[in-house]
C-alpha cells in the first residue's frame, strides 16, 4: 500500500496536474515515443506514462539537474513516477467535472502553455549559444585579460584599547605563539578560537587600515597596533602567494550562466524589436494631472479676449 502524502502536497500536485492533463488528453496508449529510446513505464486509464515524463518532472522539482541521468530502477524514479500518475488522475477527474472549461482555467492553462513553449524556444536558442567552443573561447579570453593577483594569509588579535594592544605586542615579543595569544586575548569572536586566522585574501577586500599596514610586509612579520572601528588590531602575515586562477571546469558553471543569460537577452531584444508592445499600465512615477482649477470669483476680471479661460 502506498504511503499517503500530506494534503498540501496533493494540492500542489493537482495544480501541476491541470497542465499535464491538457497535454495528455490527446495521447493514446500506442503513441510514438516522444523522445529517442523512450519507453512506457506506466499506464493510467490506457494512457501512457513515458520515462521522459518522469524525468522531466524530476527536473522541474529540482530533484536532478537538466543533464543528469535518472535510473528507472531507482527509488527516486519510482517516487516521481507515482506523482506523475497522481497528476494524471487528478487532471482527468478535473476534466470530467468540467473544471477545464471555465475562463479562469483556460487562462491558466494558456499561461502554462506559453511558458512551456517559451522554455522550449530558449532551450533551442541557448543550446546553440552555450557550446563547448563558446565556453572555452570565453574562458581563454578571461585568462588573457586576468592579471596575477597576490593573496596574503593574515592572523588577527583585536584588543579594545591601544594599551592592551601594546601589551599583546610585548607578550609576542617575549616569544609567545600568536595563535595562543589570539585565543586568550582577542575580542574578535569570529577568529579568536581559530588562532586569529583570517585565511587568504587580497588586500583590496581587507579593511583599509589592515591593507595599509600590511602593504609590503614579509611573511612572519607582526604589525600594529592598527586602529579600526572596532578596536586596535595586531596583525601577523603568515604567507603570501599568487592567486591561482580557476580551472576551466571550476569556471564552467559561471561561464554557462553568463552565456545563457546573454543568449536569452539577445533573443528577447530581437523579439521586442520586431513586435508591437504597448504597456497600458499607468506609470506610478509619472506626474499626476493637475487638479481642476477652482471656479473664478464673481468679481474677478474676465480673461483677455482671444485667450482661453
Amino acid at each position: 500500500m502506498r504511503a499517503r502524502r500530506p494534503l498540501h502536497s496533493l494540492f500542489l500536485v493537482a495544480v501541476a496536474g491541470l497542465a499535464l492533463g491538457v497535454a495528455a488528453c490527446g495521447r493514446g496508449a500506442d503513441e510514438a515515443a516522444p523522445e529517442k529510446d523512450d519507453r512506457v513505464v506506466a499506464r493510467v486509464n490506457d494512457r501512457a506514462v513515458w520515462a521522459s515524463d518522469v524525468r522531466r518532472e524530476a527536473v522541474a522539482q529540482g530533484l536532478i539537474g537538466e543533464d543528469d541521468p535518472l535510473d528507472a530502477s531507482s527509488e527516486l524514479f519510482r517516487r516521481v513516477m507515482d506523482e506523475v500518475v497522481d497528476q494524471k488522475l487528478l487532471a482527468a477527474e478535473a476534466s470530467r467535472r468540467g473544471l477545464d472549461s471555465s475562463p479562469a482555467a483556460q487562462r491558466r492553462l494558456e499561461a502554462v502553455r506559453e511558458r512551456i513553449l517559451g522554455d522550449m524556444l530558449v532551450e533551442k536558442v541557448v543550446s546553440g549559444a552555450v557550446s563547448e567552443q563558446a565556453v572555452e573561447r570565453l574562458y581563454n579570453e578571461q585568462q588573457r585579460l586576468a592579471r596575477a593577483t597576490e593573496e596574503v594569509r593574515v592572523r588577527l588579535i583585536l584588543a579594545p584599547t591601544k594599551e592592551q594592544a601594546d601589551a599583546v605586542l610585548g607578550v609576542l615579543g617575549q616569544g609567545a605563539a600568536f595563535e595562543a595569544v589570539a585565543v586568550q586575548r582577542s575580542i574578535d569572536e569570529a577568529t579568536r578560537y581559530s588562532g586569529g586566522d583570517l585565511g587568504y585574501s587580497t588586500l583590496d577586500v581587507l579593511p583599509a587600515p589592515y591593507a595599509a599596514a600590511l602593504l609590503g610586509k614579509a611573511p612572519g612579520q607582526v604589525v600594529g597596533p592598527v586602529e579600526t572601528g572596532t578596536g586596535w588590531a595586531v596583525l601577523k602575515i603568515e604567507d603570501r602567494r599568487i592567486e591561482t586562477p580557476p580551472t576551466l571546469e571550476q569556471a564552467r558553471p559561471q561561464i554557462v550562466r553568463y552565456l545563457t543569460y546573454e543568449g536569452v537577452r539577445q533573443l528577447l531584444e530581437q523579439l521586442r524589436g520586431k513586435a508591437s508592445v504597448e504597456i497600458t499600465l499607468d506609470d506610478p512615477k509619472a506626474p499626476k494631472a493637475p487638479a481642476a482649477a477652482a471656479p473664478a470669483l464673481q468679481n474677478s476680471a474676465p480673461p483677455p479676449a482671444g485667450k482661453a479661460s
